[in-house]
């Protein structure tokens, strides 16, 4: 078949890389695309906003299905457009996007559907969100209720902390993202993220990840988009997975359908693993950005047939199979991320790819034939071993064979799953 994939994210280059090697695929397009998606996909230069201008593509050029990488066109409502123009979508619809568009729309989700999640309130102006604060006390979460290319949440461990927080998002640090605000209950535990395929009916669960949000090691400094993952995770026991199954994805499943808008695409669950169980911190409506990379790079099976599953309400007939071998990516971001940073400075050199080790182009492009970083993150070295300490050496030898003088990234990616693999018992 013919497949346009959206997107131009490191993301999108390990779906291209996965799909590329798919049987089933006679051409694949992708737009925007980056230098790395070249090495498998025709680049197009498509506006996709444009929703009229990506069906005149896909009728142009036979395509039978289109992949959404990121959440900004599912958002928009780009798959109600293709759908309404018969073409085969992987991505859920707008009003059911609202998932990830919406903190308050999942938490009302979770309110009304008796998910695990934390306490929470939605405020539109500074001084009641404030004064909310101030009664509940730090630590407490402050979140921009849309989309902010993951930098929108603020756990803040002082009341100044949250105070400043509150005045970020009214004040246009997160453009409209900001405009309401979410506050919530501070979830003590430990962070995993839980992929589960969906075609609005049936459940087709993938596997886990540990995403590093933070930029500094030890997991200090500000949020970022992610600075590295692996997995699995290890905090997500075969009994963890069933209770999130159970206790999260079916009730939204069901839910959703029952609000009339079923889901059909893929529940990125970030979760936290308290002393009561999984609880949901947050739903994404896309793979994530790094662990959409280590899924990929463990992923056995076929990609095309599993997401084109979920478009055509067939996941009842399909599998996946997964290796046992964790894999783990480090992410490469230009210095100064996530604040301010310089752009288009050269990439003269990466290092080939092997079957267990390869380097995803995430901020990158063409400047007069020269490789340039264009992105705060920029590359992601990813490898497979049979441990996660192996997969972590691999990774960073990877990433060290790098030639790219304004990059900078963690040195201790992997460090909670390490660390229970030098002492089990924990």
């Amino acid at each position: 078949m013919n497949v346009l994939l959206i997107g131009s994210g490191g993301r999108e280059h390990a779906l291209a890389w996965k799909i590329a090697q798919s049987p089933l695929l006679n051409t694949l397009y992708a737009a925007p695309g980056n230098p790395g998606i070249a090495d498998h996909a025709q680049l197009v230069d498509l506006n996709v906003d444009d929703h009229a201008a990506v069906i005149a593509f896909c009728k142009d050029k036979a395509i039978e299905f289109v992949v959404v990488g990121p959440e900004a066109p599912l958002v928009a409502g780009l798959s109600d457009a293709l759908r309404a123009a018969d073409i085969l979508v992987f991505g859920p619809s707008q009003v059911a996007a609202q998932l990830e568009g919406s903190k308050g729309f999942t938490k009302d989700v979770c309110a009304r559907f008796n998910i695990p999640t934390g306490a929470y309130q939605r405020f539109n102006n500074a001084p009641k969100a404030k004064a909310y604060v101030r009664e509940q006390g730090a630590p407490i979460v402050i979140k921009a209720d849309g989309l902010a290319a993951g930098k929108g949440v603020t756990v803040a461990m002082t009341l100044d902390e949250a105070l400043s927080a509150i005045d970020d998002c009214f004040e246009g640090a997160f453009g409209a993202a900001g405009a309401e605000v979410v506050v919530e209950a501070y979830l003590d535990g430990e962070e995993a993220s839980f992929f589960c395929l969906c075609d609005g009916k049936t459940l087709l669960p993938l596997a886990t990840a540990q995403d590093h949000k933070r930029v500094g090691e030890g997991d200090t400094g500000p949020n970022t988009g992610g600075m590295g993952a692996y997995s699995p995770a290890p905090v997500m026991t075969p009994e963890m997975v069933e209770r999130t199954l159970k206790e999260i994805i079916e009730p939204t499943m069901r839910g959703m359908a029952e609000m009339g808008m079923p889901f059909s695409g893929v529940f990125f669950a970030g979760l936290m693993i308290t002393a009561k169980g999984p609880e949901l911190i947050e739903y994404n409506v896309r793979f994530g950005d790094p662990e959409c990379q280590v899924l990929m790079m463990r992923l056995k099976s076929d990609l095309l047939p599993l997401l084109h599953a979920c478009a055509t309400g067939t996941l009842d007939q399909v599998s996946a199979d997964w290796s046992e071998d964790p894999a783990l990516t480090v992410v490469l971001a230009s210095k100064g991320y996530p604040a301010s940073y310089t752009k288009n400075t050269p990439i003269t050199g990466i290092p080939q790819a092997s079957s267990d080790a390869k380097v995803f182009h995430a901020g990158t492009a063409l400047k007069d034939g020269a490789l340039v970083a264009t992105g705060g993150r920029v590359l992601n070295a990813t490898a497979c071993a049979p441990t996660v300490a192996e997969a972590q050496a691999k990774a960073y030898a990877l990433t060290d064979r790098v030639a790219w003088d304004n990059g900078f990234c963690r040195r201790d990616i992997g460090w909670r799953a390490i660390a229970r693999e030098k002492s089990p018992q924990n």
